[in-house]
């Protein structure tokens, strides 16, 4: 990998991270989702379902957030709670290994293993969320200010080329050569699981807390006293306050159309191994595109950037509004691989220059996550609303209920479902007043 000379031992072992966990994000948030539909008898229902089931996952990691990154803010924590966290999210994506070869031929079968899926999903969604709150606290351990941008975006490259990659491509291997797709299903989250644990190993060996406080008696009772205090601390810092209030919003966006895109594809009929090939598509474009943000960062800066991210994905909402064919989705993967890792990464690297005391890394990330995940409960939710709104108005005007033929209301889904992926417009807009306008003065002021 001639792409990672110049960087540390240190540096590559954390990068190293995101090819374990990415897996669980192209398997369990994309090919589960597609699963789920499958054995749902009503995709307008499953949509709602699992846009909900995502918000309840992100709200509970939104409450724990604070108080896991404090935690991790004593020596020798960090990497305790972080395997802790990551085991869970493992044991989990294990055990939906069993899902495919439940029962799905009645539909009481059905409404069982899709209720099993869902809270599968949702304990996957916050190990993986646990430990991505410490994950991205190690950023200021294992590099310096000025090699975050490089650093973080890598890490995404990272993860689009391995699990991103990998597993997606193992799976549609599977499927090609004629194995039964609930056999496929089984092996894929079987593997994810596999890969998220052999994988984070060079990040337990190498990686190791550098920033932190030394524990004491009492530490934890300081420590959730001293949430307080730092919040008030962030707000008092308006750069900070004001770019956490526009990445609450634009990042919201970003959420929802990962967790979202192929079971909105899937409700519009698309085919399942064309969404998925587009998928790779995606994964695979991710590493030259997070390259092209290293440079333009550079040349550019990294404020910049994430405009440029903000606008770009403002556009794949109008284009996923008229989206209805294969060829039209592949499009939409493109679209999303010229700034998805792009916008998250030098989210994430702005952050990490805007804390002021280092040795706090995760309390302050802790907070970064409960936006990110705060804004992650509003997208998926307001999806589902959407589409349902949509539904029961084009229902209406139809003369027709819950109790029409499942053709008639698969075509009704087919039309409502636009509408959703239309609604998270308002949110990106939202975010990009404030980030173009209101964060730019706030910064100014901070340096003035």
């Amino acid at each position: 990998m001639n792409f990672l000379k110049g960087y540390t031992k240190q540096e590559k072992s954390w990068m190293m991270y995101d090819w374990a966990n990415s897996a669980e994000s192209v398997i369990i948030v994309t090919i589960l989702p597609i699963f789920y539909d499958t054995i749902s008898a009503n995709s307008t229902a499953a949509i709602n379902r699992w846009g909900y089931g995502t918000s309840l996952s992100m709200l509970i990691c939104a409450l724990l957030a604070p108080l896991l990154g404090a935690l991790g803010d004593f020596k020798g924590m960090r990497k305790k709670l972080f395997g802790r966290f990551m085991s869970v999210g493992i044991i989990a994506c294990a055990l939906l290994a069993f899902t495919p070869q439940m029962d799905v031929t009645t539909a009481a079968g059905s409404e069982k293993t899709g209720m099993i899926i869902l809270a599968l999903y949702i304990i996957c969604s916050i190990g993986h969320a646990g430990a991505n709150v410490y994950y991205d606290s190690f950023l200021t351990d294992v590099t310096t200010v000025d090699r975050m941008d490089k650093v973080s975006t890598m890490g995404y490259g990272m993860g689009y080329i391995g699990g991103s990659s990998i597993p997606l491509i193992i799976f549609l291997i599977l499927n090609l050569i004629g194995l039964p797709m609930t056999t496929c299903l089984t092996i894929a989250f079987a593997l994810t699981a596999v890969w998220w644990a052999v994988f984070s190993i060079p990040m337990f060996k190498n990686v190791h807390q550098v920033n932190g406080i030394e524990p004491y008696k009492g530490a934890v009772k300081d420590a959730v006293k001293g949430l307080g205090a730092t919040a008030k601390e962030i707000f008092a810092n308006k750069p900070m306050f004001i770019f956490l209030v526009a990445y609450f919003f634009y990042i919201d966006g970003v959420n929802t159309i990962i967790h979202m895109s192929t079971i909105y594809g899937s409700s519009l009929g698309i085919d399942s191994t064309q969404m998925m090939l587009a998928l790779l598509l995606t994964q695979v474009l991710g590493l030259p595109f997070a390259m092209v943000y290293i440079k333009a960062a550079e040349k550019f800066g990294t404020r910049t950037m994430i405009g440029f991210g903000i606008c770009m994905y403002m556009f794949i909402c109008v284009f996923g509004f008229f989206l209805r064919s294969a060829w039209q989705f592949w499009m939409l993967a493109v679209l999303i691989a010229t700034s998805q890792g792009g916008i998250q990464s030098m989210s994430r690297s702005m952050y990490g220059k805007l804390i002021p005391d280092k040795s706090r890394s995760g309390e302050f990330f802790g907070f970064y996550d409960i936006f990110g995940k705060f804004s992650a409960i509003m997208g998926p939710t307001l999806f589902g609303w959407s589409t349902a709104f949509a539904q029961n108005r084009i229902m209406a005007k139809m003369g027709i209920d819950h109790t029409a033929p499942a053709e008639v209301l698969d075509a009704v889904s087919s039309q409502a479902s636009p509408w959703g992926v239309l609604s998270v417009l308002i949110i990106f807009i939202i975010g990009a007043l404030l980030f173009f306008f209101l964060f730019p003065k706030a910064a100014k002021q901070a340096e003035n």
